[in-house]
């Protein structure tokens, strides 16, 4: 039987104690790669790596905010210490945020794009260096379907979605030729937690909840982490540059090429009403990862 070639490689993933990140985690080990997970719910990630560890895995599990780049630099300094190098880097961690862009505080924008962008930019900038001087590696940038299109009451998550796919495509670009593979993913609906967790700054008069949209999001998310995270380790495979999750991210990417202007009044029917009035504030902790 042939080598799987992720076969003792040391893979990196942060957001990793559920949806996508946990569900890579798993089948990364299964494949027995070396793990460094982190994430921010430090009790469910060491409930995760110590079922790993059951399982045979060499797993090394931190508490880390990808937003404080100090600790982002002192983490892959651990990692490449104590793993010996990173041969995959997956930045998956993120969190959602629902509200007009008229509505949303600035504090709120910051903490996001702190989470989604800046968390993303550290930790490309903390592993590219080792990955260059090897000339070997895979950086992965989790962004979303909403990097590609506008969605109204999801500017600041669609600013630092937008933000992660242009950084990661120019990179790829700059990198052509070094060895290290860029990939940038965009997940249509995934069964995770997000919705539910997101933190809502405003509804308009006559919306729906934030639980009814949570579970109308449920409904129409069609595939699971576990679907996602077999996309993504296929994409590493092959080296793809862009890697789509789930038909509903193949429509929208097909939308955003052939109706660059026009699709604005498809999504306008289906999210408008949340850009509307901010009557009712909510602000639910949100932990969960895309």
């Amino acid at each position: 039987m042939a080598q799987d070639m992720f076969e003792g490689k040391v893979v990196v993933v942060t957001g990793a104690a559920s949806g996508i990140g946990q569900a890579l985690a798993r089948d990364f080990a299964r494949r027995g790669a070396k793990l460094a997970l982190s994430d921010v719910n430090i009790d469910g990630l060491n409930t995760l790596a110590e079922e790993l560890r059951r399982g045979g895995a060499t797993v090394l599990a931190d508490r880390l905010d990808v937003a404080d780049r100090d600790a982002f630099f002192a983490y892959a300094d651990k990692v490449i210490g104590e793993m010996g190098g990173a041969d995959v880097v997956i930045n998956n961690a993120g969190v959602a945020l629902v509200g007009s862009i008229a509505s949303l505080p600035i504090d709120q924008i910051d903490w996001l794009m702190g989470i989604n962008f800046w968390g993303v930019v550290h930790g490309t900038k903390a592993f590219l260096p080792h990955m260059t001087e090897r000339k070997a590696g895979s950086i992965v940038n989790v962004s979303s379907v909403f990097g590609l299109i506008g969605v109204p009451g999801q500017g600041a998550y669609c600013a630092a979605k937008f933000a992660v796919r242009g950084f990661t495509e120019t990179l790829r670009q700059e990198m052509h030729g070094s060895g290290v593979h860029i990939g940038c993913v965009h997940p249509g609906g995934i069964k995770t937690n997000i919705a539910k967790s997101a933190r809502v700054i405003e509804l308009p008069e006559g919306a729906e909840s934030a639980e009814a949209i949570a579970r109308r999001f449920e409904e129409v998310a069609r595939t699971t982490p576990a679907q996602a995270a077999a996309t993504i380790i296929r994409g590493i495979e092959k080296r793809s540059p862009r890697i789509l999750i789930g038909p509903d991210a193949r429509v929208i990417s097909g939308l955003a090429r052939l109706l660059p202007v026009a699709y604005a009044s498809l999504v306008r029917m289906a999210f408008g009403g949340v850009a509307r009035g901010a009557k009712n504030k909510n602000t639910n902790a949100a932990t969960a990862r895309p």
